[in-house]
């Protein structure tokens, strides 16, 4: 197969046309005759007897054709284009154009090409990195928090209900005189102040005392999501059976050895800002590597294909499906219990897949423009973790991966610490409020 011309239709477009002189083109021919003659039969002929020139005089000339001009393209294209000067992000569309036992077959293949990016002011990029102070009210807002956990309900009777409160009502609802469906409930527990009614009701128990029978009136919200229900006045009626509070344990010494691996309040207090302390530093640094990643994304504004985009939102998904495969659900059953179907899916992907397109399309170009090369000894630094995981040695594990893929994975890893490291930053910090605090983090170290 030897290339006859290559032209640029359109940006990130090359189309490329090769032929196939007569014999190659014979060859192909006879081959695709062989691979088919044992399944070939015809009047007064026994299966795989059939001689090509009869099957040809039968059924047509072109019978063993398509076959043949697959075989070339399977074979002879790839070569052709390792040897040109791009870089394909699909597979090429070939068309044969001319075909002929005479001269042969003439290809005409559609390649779309990485697009060429030109990235500047990579160094210097202006960022603020912000560390929040972790206060006394941060750590104090994580006891809390424990304490609250530990709570315990204790009934009150001296006293009419306050908002926090945990009331037990009955209570049933009517639209003038006629009781409506879902409106009615017994002995169902309501934390007053929740929200977990429609605006206007938990209001009015306040100040009400147990064994109180008493009318709730309100308006249905107008976007309420029972249409028929929306903007309607309604009236409850109700009865208060019982009133519980929140009642938290002392914040001792005690209490932290019953609830926590820790043996005193003082050493719970001191772990529990270290933890704060250093999740405040990994958000700073997850804020920080935002901003320049963000940075490079503005900086790629060339046109570029969208089927990168879309083998993007395919790796995203596939991703997204082992990952439930790891919790027993498949993708499928997340859909139906999402609501959602594949169309929805991908489009939700498809904004955070042109940014990592985007992104990868910059750190690959700082990673040529810095040179950036990986030595043996960190590739097999990095491949040991996953021969360690899969039982294999490091050379076993460089024959089955992708290593060019991997090595372009690290150069981009390396681009992206230059452009920090060489980044203008500006440095602040700022107190976290106790609403803020990572209660989480805390509470992993308290359990």
């Amino acid at each position: 197969m030897s290339l006859k011309s290559t032209t640029r239709p359109e940006v990130n477009t090359v189309e490329m046309v090769f032929e196939v002189d007569a014999e190659t083109f014979e060859k192909a021919v006879e081959s695709a005759y062989q691979k088919a003659r044992k399944n070939l039969s015809l009047p007064g002929f026994r299966k795989g007897k059939v001689s090509r020139k009869m099957a040809e005089s039968r059924m047509g000339q072109g019978v063993f054709y398509e076959d043949a001009l697959n075989q070339l393209i399977n074979a002879e294209l790839p070569a052709a284009l390792a040897d040109a000067d791009f870089e394909l992000v699909d597979t090429p569309q070939v068309s044969a154009e001319k075909v002929s036992k005479e001269d042969g077959a003439v290809f005409k293949a559609i390649c779309i090409t990485k697009p060429v990016v030109e990235i500047t002011d990579y160094k210097g990029i202006k960022v603020s990195k912000k560390i929040s102070q972790v206060t006394d009210e941060d750590v104090s807002a994580q006891l809390q928090m424990l304490r609250q956990r530990n709570a315990r309900l204790v009934s009150v009777d001296d006293r009419a209900a306050q908002l926090g409160d945990e009331v037990n009502i009955d209570f049933e609802g009517f639209f003038g005189d006629e009781a409506f469906e879902g409106g009615k409930g017994e002995s169902f527990p309501l934390r007053l102040g929740s929200g977990q009614f429609i605006p206007g009701f938990e209001e009015q128990i306040v100040g009400k005392n147990i064994g109180d029978e008493f009318d709730v009136n309100v308006t249905f919200p107008a976007n309420y999501q029972m249409e028929e229900y929306a903007g309607k006045e309604a009236v409850f009626k109700c009865k208060l059976n019982g009133i519980t509070v929140e009642e938290l344990p002392e914040a001792d010494d005690e209490f932290i050895q019953d609830s926590t691996e820790f043996e005193s309040l003082e050493e719970f207090q001191t772990k529990t800002r270290e933890n704060l302390e250093k999740n405040a530093v990994h958000e700073s640094e997850v804020a920080f590597d935002n901003q320049i990643m963000d940075a490079l994304i503005e900086k790629v504004d060339v046109p570029i294909p969208n089927c990168m985009f879309e083998h993007r939102i395919d790796d995203l998904i596939n991703n997204f499906r082992q990952m439930l495969s790891q919790q027993n659900m498949s993708l499928e059953l997340y859909l139906q219990y999402t609501g959602q179907d594949m169309t929805d899916f991908r489009d939700q992907q498809h904004d955070r897949a042109v940014k990592e397109v985007k992104l990868r399309l910059a750190l690959e170009k700082i990673a040529e423009l810095e040179n950036v090369q990986i030595s043996e000894e960190e590739l097999n630094e990095n491949l040991r973790p996953i021969a360690e995981a899969n039982h294999m040695t490091i050379e076993a594990v460089k024959q089955r991966l992708p290593m060019a893929d991997f090595l372009m994975d690290l150069r981009v890893t390396k681009a992206l610490e230059i452009v920090k490291e060489n980044a203008d930053v500006t440095e602040e910090t700022a107190e976290a409020s106790a609403e803020e605090a990572p209660a989480e983090t805390t509470e992993e170290s308290a359990e």
